[in-house]
């Protein structure tokens, strides 16, 4: 039973999908990104003789999670070639030219004959998937080849189907990987709790990343100076959600704190609405320069990729998504250790959690709730300075995931040949 409404509800998906793609942008991209896929992998793998690793990402967030391991290993081993394959459109569109891997496109939906094509037309030596990615037919068809699977940066919660006495179908699935790398002892004692014998405590991937990216971090002139020597609170993926809460804030602090906001998604109304609202103090950093933005209050990031740089600049920062669809990263700013804000549904998150209880993140539910803290902090400096020591605590105790796991996974590639 339980598969049979597997099915359905990837055939209703796609219906789904489908009448919505005239009126929802995001929802066109995803049947559009797929109209060709087999037709342009018949092309790309046709005359391939090099061996291939196949990294699965959900959307941008897991991208940043498998992003050290895709690096890795092409580090590791250059004769390989690199099929990264994405399901939302959020990911695939803005990483679709990323240099790391030799083909990238959108996962096939998940359906009997399109993962046995996939699979037959790739011939993957290896299947790497990041964090919640758990395919009924793709795992099988990869199962009925004897190509291992891994996931990677796993999180697992008791209240999910897996642990649930209907769960059995699901149970099958988990079954069929090589191994699962967690990010935390208390998903891998869960599956444990199932008898899964092949799963291992790893740590979170994104750690990594983020502490390259931090010693990397080239510099912003614009926001540089646009920052000059005022206190800065870096806003970064926020929702309409979230501005209920900030946009008051942000009347209240202006002009003694300045603020940097990047949009979750860039939509020209929501723009404008802050501009309204803030007449000749918010610019927008496509139209803004270095030698006059430091006139204005608000710096509006009309652009995607840039954010984890500016998180540089953050006295405070603000991550989005925690009153609506769940929280975006917030390893990003916690590596150059400013105070982090976000909304109230953080629970799904380990690193949110870990942060919170180390003292480093504040939870908020109210514009109220966000100024009482702010204001505790903003008053004292030696508080600050604990965050900031105790963010750099922790990210190092978590560092070392992706080698861990790259080592790991070596043991399974095949042998060279004589």
């Amino acid at each position: 039973m339980s598969k049979f409404l597997y099915n359905v509800g990837i055939r209703a998906y796609r219906l789904g999908v489908s009448l919505a793609s005239p009126f929802h942008a995001k929802a066109a991209k995803w049947q559009q990104g797929r109209s060709q896929l087999f037709e342009n992998l018949e092309k790309a793998f046709k005359d391939n003789k090099a061996p291939v690793i196949w990294f699965h990402c959900a959307s941008l967030g897991e991208f940043e999670q498998g992003r050290p391991l895709i690096e890795g290993f092409r580090e590791r081993h250059p004769e390989y070639k690199i099929l990264l394959t994405f399901f939302s459109p959020s990911g695939y569109e803005v990483r679709k030219n990323y240099p790391g891997a030799d083909y990238i496109c959108y996962l096939p939906l998940d359906t009997k004959e399109n993962a046995r094509r996939f699979v037959q037309l790739v011939k993957p030596k290896m299947a790497v998937f990041v964090k919640y990615e758990f395919w009924h037919h793709f795992t099988k068809a990869l199962k009925k080849r004897h190509i291992p699977l891994f996931s990677v940066s796993a999180i697992f919660r008791p209240n999910q189907i897996y642990f649930r006495k209907r769960g059995a179908f699901y149970r099958r699935i988990l079954e069929r990987f090589s191994h699962i790398y967690t990010q935390n002892q208390e998903s891998a004692t869960l599956l444990s709790s199932l008898n899964f014998s092949k799963v291992s405590t790893a740590g979170d991937t994104r750690v990594d990343r983020v502490l390259q990216t931090a010693a990397s971090a080239a510099p912003i002139p614009v926001a540089a100076a646009f920052k000059g020597s005022s206190p800065v609170m870096v806003v970064g993926s926020s929702w309409p959600e979230d501005l209920k809460v900030l946009l008051p804030f942000l009347q209240q602090h202006l002009p003694h704190l300045k603020f940097i906001l990047a949009p979750h998604e860039i939509r020209e109304r929501e723009l404008r609405e802050i501009e309204t609202r803030f007449p000749q103090q918010a610019v927008r950093f496509s139209q803004a320069d270095a030698q006059t933005v430091a006139r204005h209050q608000i710096l509006l990031i009309d652009n995607i990729g840039m954010l984890s740089s500016l998180y540089q600049y953050a006295d405070y920062a603000y991550v989005g998504g925690a009153f609506k669809t769940g929280l975006h990263n917030t390893l990003e700013p916690a590596v150059f250790g400013p105070p982090i804000f976000f909304g109230p549904k953080y629970a799904k998150f380990q690193e949110a959690i870990d942060l919170v209880e180390a003292g480093v993140a504040f939870p908020v539910k109210s514009t109220g709730e966000l100024s009482a803290i702010f204001e505790r902090l903003q008053k004292n400096p030696a508080e600050k300075n604990r965050i900031q020591s105790k963010a750099q605590e922790y990210l190092q105790k978590q560092a070392g995931a992706s080698q861990r796991i790259l080592t790991a996974l070596e043991y399974w590639l095949p042998l060279p040949k004589a």
